[in-house]
């Protein structure tokens, strides 16, 4: 497979199997961490689809410096934080909102699941939730969140440390991501 430089190479060269490549590698990375951010999954997947309009759009001025993974997260989020911003500024009815939850296509228990997982990352501040999505649902470094979230390390470390205590707090567990990544360990 090739490295990220090498594809971007191709892709300002206009090599079209290195534009389909390039998205094949990271879309299911991006779509995930976009699920995560996102309440309804065709706002994730189009959102994860304009991630690519946008990084394509710039990529005659975009120069290869770290992980090109990196930056993707951070064009995801910025257009997560901007639906965000616009679901709030639109008044929704809990009729509506019990209308769109489609429980069908899913076994109940991973409804559940993610339900609980959405309503917990949703109960935090955005800048814990953020660190949190990006570490345990991104599975990205310490060092890569801080790249992607353009702050220090240690105030990632504390972040997670302080989600990790809040998520705790509200499950009525203590210490439940203390040990590993476990996602779903709620």
């Amino acid at each position: 497979m090739y490295s990220d430089f090498l594809l971007i190479r191709k892709m300002k060269q206009g090599e079209e199997s290195a534009f389909d490549l390039f998205v094949r590698k990271y879309y299911k990375e991006i779509l995930v961490y976009c699920g995560y951010r996102c309440p309804d999954k065709e706002y994730a997947e189009d959102i994860t689809q304009e991630t690519f309009v946008r990084f394509f759009a710039k990529l005659s001025d975009y120069s290869h410096r770290g992980k090109t993974k990196n930056y993707l997260y951070t064009i995801a989020g910025n257009l997560c934080k901007d639906n965000f911003k616009k679901i709030k500024e639109i008044p929704v009815e809990e009729s509506e909102l019990s209308t769109q939850i489609e429980f069908v296509e899913h076994p109940m228990e991973h409804v559940l699941n993610k339900l609980t997982v959405e309503w917990a990352l949703n109960q935090l501040p955005n800048e814990l939730s953020e660190v949190v999505t990006l570490y345990y649902f991104g599975d990205l470094k310490l060092t890569e969140i801080a790249d992607v979230l353009h702050i220090s390390v240690p105030l990632v470390k504390y972040r997670l440390k302080q989600a990790k205590r809040r998520l705790g707090e509200l499950f009525g567990k203590e210490g439940i991501y203390e040990s590993g990544r476990t996602t779903y360990d709620l």
